[in-house]
């Protein structure tokens, strides 16, 4: 093989809300946290559960997107890559965290309408007077 792959892709429910910041600059960051769950039996036939957590990191208009749509509890799609950051703390110790930069985030579950401007109706509506891009997952129906 010529090349290498650093792919993740994720289903599971957000852990919090998300946090949005912006780079000195000026670039939006949204950041927040995904829970998966993996259910598996013992070979004693006892049922375990295990929860799996992830750090994502988005960037630019997903990472606005991110900010305003993502909600703790919802379902959501995460692809993207993992990457390693470390740094120092004051006194000196190392620690590093691994996240997923995405490049794609998709809400999974349906959600309330939001308000509707002038009379229209829907997900749908409120992009075509923001001038937004709608994603299939964005739409309620």
């Amino acid at each position: 093989m010529a090349g290498s792959l650093n792919k993740v892709m994720i289903i599971g429910n957000v852990g919090g809300e998300p946090e949005m910041r912006y780079t000195p600059s000026g670039s939006p960051v949204t950041t927040f946290r995904v829970a998966t769950n993996r259910r598996w039996t013992t070979p004693e036939g006892i049922q375990r559960d295990e929860t799996e957590w992830f750090s994502i990191v988005t960037w630019n208009k997903l990472a606005e997107n991110c900010s305003r749509l993502v909600t703790t509890g919802r379902k959501v799609y995460v692809e993207g890559r993992l990457q390693t950051r470390s740094w120092e703390d004051p006194q000196g110790q190392k620690h590093y965290r691994t996240e997923v930069v995405a490049n794609t985030v998709l809400l999974l579950d349906s959600r309330p309408k939001p308000p509707t401007p002038e009379g229209e109706e829907g997900a749908a509506a409120t992009a075509a007077a923001t001038g937004e891009e709608v994603e299939p997952a964005d739409i309620p129906f």
